[in-house]
C-alpha cells in the first residue's frame, strides 16, 4: 500500500508503517483514518511478514487527532453527518489493531500526543528516541483519553501515574517514558529505526505460528475489555465536546493563549 499521507513498505519479513504527515505533526486526518485499518490488515494476510513497525516521517511521531477537525467540531460544524460517522464509537481507529495478530514495535521519534499515545498504547512494544515525549493531552482540549487509552495507559505504567497523566496533560520526555515502563528503551535519535528493525527482525526470525498465538492470547481478554471501554469512553467523550470548556480549549490552542475553564 503506497498513500500521501500513510506508507506502508516492506523490507523481507518486516513491514514498516510510516505516519507521513511532517508539516503536521503527523497528525491523523480522515483519510489517515480509512487506510489505517486497511494496512494493519494488509501487513496480517501477508504470509510474508512476520513483524510490523509503526513510526512517523520527520519531527513528530503524532501529535493527535487534525486540529482542523476539532476546530470545526468546537464551532459548531459537523463535518460528517452519515450516519456510519454518527454512530461510530470514538476512537474507533484502535479497532484497527484487532486486524492484526503480528508483533507491532512503536519507534516512536518524537511527539506522540492524544490518538498518537493510543497507537504506541496499541502497539506490543515500544522504543523511544532521545527526541521522544509523551502527552495524554486531551484534558488540555476539555476532553477526556480516549481510543482505549484510560484501559490501556493504566495497564501498562499503573493506575495513580496513568491518572496523573491524564489529569494534566503533562509532556514527558523520553527518559521519563522509559522509568514508568510507557517505553521498553531509549535509543539515540539516529539510531532508532535501525533498533527497531533489529528487534523486529529478531522476532521475526523465530516461528511464525507460536509468535502469532503468543499475541493472540495475551491481547484476547485486553480486546473484549477494549471494545467495552470503546462504548464508555464515547459517552463520557460525547458528553465533553458539549461543553462551553471544551469549546474554549479549543479556541485558546489557535488563538496561542492560555484556556479559562469555567465547568459548563
Amino acid at each position: 500500500m503506497q498513500g500521501k499521507d500513510l506508507i506502508l513498505e516492506k523490507e523481507g519479513h518486516v513491514a514498516i508503517l510510516t505516519l507521513n504527515r511532517p508539516d503536521k505533526m503527523n497528525a491523523i486526518n480522515a483519510g489517515m483514518r480509512e487506510l489505517f485499518p486497511q494496512a494493519l490488515q494488509e501487513v496480517q494476510e501477508d504470509d510474508n511478514l512476520r513483524a510490523l513497525i509503526i513510526t512517523g516521517a520527520g519531527r513528530g511521531f503524532c501529535s493527535g487527532a487534525d486540529v482542523a477537525v476539532q476546530a470545526a467540531r468546537a464551532a459548531g460544524q459537523q463535518v460528517d453527518t452519515s450516519r456510519k460517522t454518527i454512530l461510530a464509537l470514538v476512537g474507533n481507529l484502535i479497532l484497527a489493531f484487532e486486524k492484526i495478530n503480528k508483533p507491532i514495535i512503536a519507534a516512536v521519534n518524537g511527539i506522540a500526543a492524544g490518538v498518537g499515545l493510543t497507537i504506541t498504547l496499541a502497539c506490543d512494544m515500544r522504543i523511544a528516541s532521545t527526541n521522544a515525549r509523551f502527552a495524554a493531552i486531551w484534558v488540555k482540549r476539555g476532553l477526556i483519553a480516549d481510543g482505549g487509552a484510560t484501559l490501556l495507559l493504566p495497564l501498562i505504567v499503573g493506575m495513580e501515574k496513568a491518572l496523573e497523566l491524564s489529569f494534566t496533560g503533562d509532556i514527558i520526555d523520553a527518559r521519563e517514558a522509559e522509568r514508568i515502563r510507557l517505553v521498553s528503551q531509549v535509543v539515540p535519535h539516529e539510531e532508532l529505526l535501525n533498533r527497531a528493525k533489529e528487534l523486529a527482525q529478531k522476532i521475526a526470525g523465530g516461528p511464525p505460528i507460536s509468535v502469532e498465538l503468543v499475541k493472540r492470547v495475551t491481547w484476547e481478554k485486553i480486546r473484549n475489555q477494549l471494545r467495552e471501554q470503546l462504548l464508555l469512553e464515547s459517552y463520557a467523550q460525547n458528553i465533553c465536546r458539549t461543553t462551553q470548556d471544551q469549546k474554549e480549549a479549543v479556541k485558546a490552542f489557535m488563538e496561542k493563549r492560555e484556556p479559562q475553564f469555567k465547568g459548563l
